[in-house]
């Protein structure tokens, strides 16, 4: 009896804290990043940078969720990299994931020279957010600018 009793209190424990937790941001840097798309190189990559600050990247946000769910059986990966500082990781980041229950994949960019991690990733970037880089193959696009759902999705049917 005593076994039964505790492995339904474990059961329930790991039932609440999966949907209390849901969503898990980690922390993520550029090489992580490069090769994480390396790896994947039969998907396509919508990788976005955002933070929790910028009201047009919040406005956005939708807009990517629901293509990483509309696209994801033709191998669509949607990146959602916060741009947020490291700190605010457990204060603001991880909150702001749960509340708005984002599916996609979240990272925080764990770099520490903003100038460098952005000529590495777009030297045409200016740094400013939200912005999005569209990654197939060999062929890369880069958008610095909020977008809406039928940019987003014409932009990723391009490639």
């Amino acid at each position: 009896m005593k076994k039964i009793s505790i492995f339904i209190i474990f059961a329930f424990l790991l039932t609440y804290s999966a949907t209390f937790y849901g969503q898990q941001v980690k922390l993520i840097t550029v090489d992580q990043l490069q090769e994480r798309i390396k790896k994947g190189n039969d998907s396509t990559y919508v990788v976005n940078f955002w933070a929790t600050w910028c009201a047009p990247c919040i406005k956005e946000l939708p807009y990517f969720e629901k293509l990483g769910q509309e696209y994801k059986s033709e191998k669509l990966v949607v990146l959602l990299i916060s741009v947020d500082f490291k700190s605010k990781l457990s204060s603001a980041v991880i909150p702001f994931v749960k509340r708005k229950k984002i599916k996609n994949e979240v990272f925080l960019l764990n770099e520490s020279n903003p100038q460098e991690y952005i000529d590495r990733i777009e030297p045409s970037w200016s740094g400013s957010i939200p912005a999005t880089l569209f990654i197939k193959k060999e062929k890369r696009k880069f958008t610095e600018s909020e977008l809406t759902y039928e940019q987003l999705l014409t932009e990723y049917k391009k490639l």
